[in-house]
């Protein structure tokens, strides 16, 4: 599958702290009819992972989720261009796999590193991550803020990292600006 500028690249983060946590559905859920993507490199990742955590396998078994994986030319310099400036032990393959996705097709990229989303958002490319999304979902009255606050404690019970601690979803995106007074009431 090809990506296009509707879809969502993803990171291996996010996808495998939501199995974890038990909300890859969630992810689904929000993505609605929008093509969900991850590159050949994140799945990589996902999969050396699944021997030690089983609950990532869920990511590798969702058919909503399609793996990218290409040779072309342009995509492949792209990837080559962030590996230089990212890549150091081997780690933030998966990153440059999602960069070169995005500044190849002009896919929104879902990263919550901030590293590799500072270089997108340098680049003028379109990316978001976790917070935003569910900032996103109570706007749309998708998911209320009670279980998006949830969803974010499990995240974190799990050691994925958001910035605030447990139970500091709702302070944090009212002092960010991530959403006004009246859309969490």
């Amino acid at each position: 599958m090809t990506p296009g500028a509707d879809a969502w690249v993803f990171d291996t983060g996010p996808l495998r702290h939501f199995a974890l946590s038990g909300w890859l559905g969630v992810l689904k859920f929000l993505a609605g009819g929008r093509p969900v993507l991850m590159p050949d490199v994140v799945e990589r990742e996902l999969r050396r992972q699944t021997e030690e955590v089983r609950a990532v396998g869920q990511v590798l078994d969702a058919d909503w989720i399609h793996v990218f994986s290409s040779s072309d030319p342009s995509y492949m310099a792209k990837f080559a261009g962030y590996a230089r400036r990212l890549v150091a032990d081997g780690k933030n393959e998966g990153e440059c796999g999602v960069l070169a996705m995005g500044a190849t097709f002009g896919s929104e990229m879902v990263i919550d590193d901030s590293t590799p989303r500072e270089v997108a958002e340098t680049e003028g490319l379109r990316v978001t991550a976790t917070v935003p999304i569910l900032c996103d979902a109570i706007r749309a009255k998708q998911l209320t803020l009670s279980m998006v606050e949830h969803v974010a404690d499990e995240l974190l019970a799990n050691e994925y990292y958001l910035p605030f601690g447990p139970g500091g979803f709702r302070r944090h995106v009212l002092e960010h600006g991530l959403l006004d007074y009246d859309e969490t009431t």
